[in-house]
């Protein structure tokens, strides 16, 4: 039992001593977390927002979580974790209902500047000029993503990395990212999303890699309407998990964990304990938080009310976490009942006061651009015979129970088709004023979908490739065996892995000899999980490495293509540049062997990476141009190299480590004047041959 001293003011724990001024904070912070919540709520079914989603029921847990964080550790989680970020101080209530009503100012909502819904934490790891901030001076929280699971795959990236910067020497001196591996990568979960494939493969990976990763689930039995019993098998995570729990002694597998999320003396004590064994040891750890409530219901878009019992219920009023800290801390003695209840009166004054102030924010911009164009409306209908129409045109744009700069554009719209076939001056105004504003919006809405800093793919200097007599003729694979050989050579940040990439040296010999030559950890073989390769890059890049994920086949893709387009494909965006992850993302195809390698993917690829440079380079010597130029770009990027250009001879170029090819220039490969031909890749050679047949019936293509 925790041992209270005489005076009242120190609570004795195995692992910590508290004060009980600071126990008393840590409720008031929960409380006003769970008064967002409630509000939150309001303003949804008010009018005020379109949807919200809230941590209501996870708080106590997630106070606890946060004395175990420690500047320069990750958080990869989702959108129950507004708690944990309140307690780091990563996230304020101000910017928690500035992301309710999708406030698109970065100075106000820094997250996501409104292109995410609400509870989707990020911290801005990037200056304003693409630069990495020190991220060992920060709590850093890598950008959520809606999709459930989708935190997982990146997390085995983010604790991988401090495996890398612990025992990579050349890697010591980048304090900027890591204190020599100390850092540990919390993730957070769901009890029902641990029903997801990805999960799976990120726990396995996790072990495998002896990443310190110590991840949390949130387990209030439900998933929407859907409890644990049709979630997971035995209806319960940990029964599942126990053949990942490692033996005495042994620092294969996980330490697991399992305490009750209405239990604050208990909770600090687990997270205290598992963070220093994952921190010291690297050893991962999971942590199953059981007992949790749902006080709200999964989210906005319905009550719990309608599929959970009576019984559960009044079980979840009985065991929410917030009352049961309420009534710990009053049978402690550490404060009077009415001194509380005075507290709490002031914190629900507080959170209004900070929504109220938030809405103002985020409407006072859009109310004066609604001014602005409803004068101009008056000025136009004082002059057209549809007055009366435009008047009920300018009415409707007021009358919305938000501000929107969509009804804006509505009233703009209808104005001038309403009046088409007038001549009045007037109308250019408005219409020069739109022209202005598509403009703006279109910078408010749609910036940052690639680099663009200094670091732009597109800005990497051209470097031709240099060839001299002495210039070898080799195989192609020898082409990207040097330049992934200068590449590690170069640069100690640069870390290649996939299936067979290590010691076989990949399946068409790129890395040949690499492993033995740079090391395991530069140079690695990973098991067969697409998903997991693709987003253990995305962490390390997140961390400051440059990270090349290989990718045995293209058809294989698809397993990492959900990760690639909900995650990788739009960090940058979806923090407006708060984030980045310059991930290259190496795969072949295009042989044609059956309808599993022959490349088929591509139309459907391109559409959904839109945020990732999609390559295919016609020879290695491109392909080695290519990768040159990627290593020192902010982007991230997919190149699938031509499977039947491992074994055509090519000419070695004498900078092979320094040229460049640019993206997105076309090359000229022959000249003519009766036709262009455009491909790409493996078409390339079929083309050329078909040139010189069209040229012999009297066809020029170019």
């Amino acid at each position: 039992m925790p041992q209270v001293t005489e005076n009242f003011r120190l609570l004795k724990l195995k692992s910590i001593t508290l004060k009980v001024e600071e126990i008393i904070e840590d409720y008031r912070l929960a409380f006003r977390s769970r008064q967002a919540s409630l509000l939150g709520r309001r303003e949804v079914m008010g009018g005020k927002a379109k949807f919200g989603i809230f941590g209501g029921g996870k708080e106590v847990a997630q106070l606890a979580l946060a004395k175990a964080f420690r500047k320069g550790d990750f958080r990869a989680g989702y959108y129950r974790d507004q708690t944990l970020m309140f307690a780091l101080g990563v996230h304020t209530i101000h910017e928690f209902f500035a992301q309710l009503y999708a406030h698109a100012d970065v100075q106000a909502e820094p997250a996501t500047a409104g292109r995410s819904m609400n509870a989707h934490f990020a911290t801005r790891s990037l200056n304003p000029d693409g630069s990495w901030k020190t991220l060992t001076e920060m709590y850093n929280s890598s950008a959520d993503v809606s999709p459930t699971g989708s935190q997982m795959p990146r997390l085995v990236g983010l604790a991988y990395a401090s495996r890398l910067y612990r025992e990579i020497k050349e890697l010591h001196a980048l304090t900027q990212f890591s204190n020599r591996g100390n850092e540990i990568a919390f993730g957070t979960i769901g009890n029902a999303t641990c029903a997801e494939g990805m999960f799976w493969e990120a726990i396995n990976a996790i072990g495998v890699l002896k990443a310190p990763a110590l991840i949390s689930i949130w387990d209030d039995n439900y998933g929407i309407s859907v409890s644990n019993e049709y979630q997971v098998t035995k209806s319960n995570i940990s029964e599942l998990l126990s053949g990942f729990k490692r033996k005495p002694g042994s620092r294969n597998g996980f330490d697991l964990y399992q305490v009750k999320g209405w239990d604050y003396p208990a909770l600090v004590e687990t997270y205290l304990k598992a963070a220093r064994i994952v921190r010291k040891e690297h050893v991962p750890a999971i942590v199953h938080v059981v007992e949790l409530t749902q006080p709200q219901g999964h989210s906005t878009s319905g009550s719990h009310e309608r599929y959970k019992s009576k019984e559960r219920l009044q079980w979840e009023k009985e065991y929410d976490c917030l009352k049961k800290m309420r009534e710990w801390i009053l049978d402690q003695g550490f404060v009077l009942p009415e001194q509380l209840e005075q507290m709490e009166a002031e914190d629900i004054q507080y959170v209004k006061k900070v929504r109220d102030e938030a809405w103002e924010a985020y409407a006072s911009p859009i109310r004066a651009e609604m001014q602005t164009v409803a004068e101009m409306i008056d000025a136009i209908a004082a002059r057209s015979r549809y007055a009366a129409d435009l008047n009920q045109v300018k009415q409707r744009m007021f009358s919305a129970p938000a501000p929107l700069r969509r009804e804006i554009m509505v009233a703009i719209r209808e104005t001038l088709v309403a009046t088409k076939d007038e001549n009045i001056p007037e109308k250019q105004k408005l219409i020069q004023w739109k022209k202005q504003q598509q403009q703006v919006n279109e910078q408010r809405y749609g910036s940052h979908l690639y680099s663009e800093s200094s670091g732009s793919a597109l800005k990497v200097p051209v470097i031709k490739p240099r060839y001299s007599e002495s210039s070898p003729m080799v195989t192609g694979f020898e082409v990207l065996n040097a330049c992934f050989d200068a590449a590690l050579a170069r640069d100690p940040r640069v870390i290649a892995f996939g299936e067979d990439v290590g010691r076989l040296g990949d399946v068409n010999q790129g890395f040949r000899g690499l492993q033995a030559k740079y090391g395991e950890l530069r140079v690695s073989d990973t098991g067969i999980r697409e998903n997991t390769i693709v987003g253990q890059a995305i962490g390390l890049a997140m961390r400051g490495l440059r990270p090349i994920a290989e990718i045995q086949y293209l058809d294989y893709l698809l397993y990492a293509l959900q990760i690639m387009s909900d995650d990788l494909a739009t960090v940058h965006w979806r923090t407006r540049g708060g984030q980045k992850a310059p991930v290259i993302v190496r795969t072949r195809g295009h042989r044609l062997e059956g309808i599993w390698h022959s490349g088929s993917p591509m139309a459907g690829i391109i559409n959904l990476v839109r945020g990732m440079w999609v390559l295919v380079p016609r020879n290695m010597t491109q392909a080695a141009g290519f990768y040159n130029t990627l290593l020192q770009a902010d982007d991230p990027a997919l190149i699938v190299e031509v499977l039947n250009g491992y074994r055509l001879k090519e000419k070695l170029p004498d900078n092979i480590g320094e040229f460049t090819v640019p993206l997105g220039v076309p090359e000229v490969l022959r000249l003519g004047s009766d036709v262009t031909l455009v491909t790409y890749g493996a078409c390339c050679r079929i083309v050329m041959e078909a040139a010189e047949v069209l040229q012999k019936v009297g066809i020029d293509a170019e």
